[in-house]
């Protein structure tokens, strides 16, 4: 099945969401913690409680050299939760992940604009590769074709990682990347809100209860 992911670190919309989607976790990077004013140890317990024990984390490195960066990593993994370190898909970024991933940490490449620097990241043996689908027609290319390519490069070639789709502006954008079986998918709040709902449902939901009520009354189904 699938792997649904949040991508924010707003508390009251991951418990809102958690409630009526199996919810994988939460992704996060720095300008999301940073917009929503929460450190990571604090995101990290509060949505721990709300999605439970079992709830993965995507959690981005800030530091900018290749140590740095397997030191951050190996912080970040000693939490007491499930934590998938993000490193950019930068030349140093590569370096870090192989470094990385001969500790056995859990890696995921981010900021993918393209299909080879997502294979690059593969062969390097991230675990995870987040395209930036949006962000990549923002530029000119196309987002969707990316992935596409991408999802093929990994399957010819027999390699594990999976990609994560990230960067939605619209349910259009997330439901075309679903059609190509990738493994993750992580969506902003708001395209999230525009999945789960349809102008057409509502007044479809009240016509029946109007419908039942002109007849049955308060009566429940069962008491009918």
């Amino acid at each position: 099945m699938i792997e649904l992911y949040l991508d924010t670190a707003d508390v009251e919309k991951i418990a809102r969401f958690n409630a009526c989607l199996p919810l994988k976790g939460i992704t996060t990077n720095p300008s999301i913690l940073a917009n929503a004013g929460c450190g990571l140890n604090q995101m990290l317990a509060e949505v721990s409680g709300i999605v439970g024990s079992d709830a993965r984390f995507h959690a981005q490195v800030v530091s900018q050299t290749v140590d740095n960066m397997v030191g951050e990593a190996k912080q970040l993994h000693a939490l007491p939760y499930d934590v998938v370190v993000k490193i950019p898909a930068t030349e140093t970024g590569l370096a870090a992940i192989k470094k990385i991933k001969d500790k056995n940490i859990p890696v995921l490449a981010t900021a993918i604009y393209s299909a080879h620097q997502g294979f690059l990241a593969a062969l390097c043996g991230a675990d995870y590769l987040a395209p930036y689908v949006n962000r990549i027609d923002a530029v000119g290319m196309d987002g969707i074709g990316v992935v596409a390519d991408l999802q093929m490069l990994l399957e010819k070639h027999g390699l594990e990682s999976k990609i994560l789709a990230a960067s939605f502006k619209s349910t259009q954008q997330a439901m075309a990347v679903i059609k190509l079986g990738i493994a993750a998918i992580t969506l902003p709040v708001d395209v999230t809100e525009q999945m789960i709902s349809h102008p057409a449902v509502q007044p479809a939901v009240d016509q029946f209860t109007r419908d039942w009520q002109g007849v049955f009354g308060d009566k429940q189904s069962f008491q009918s």
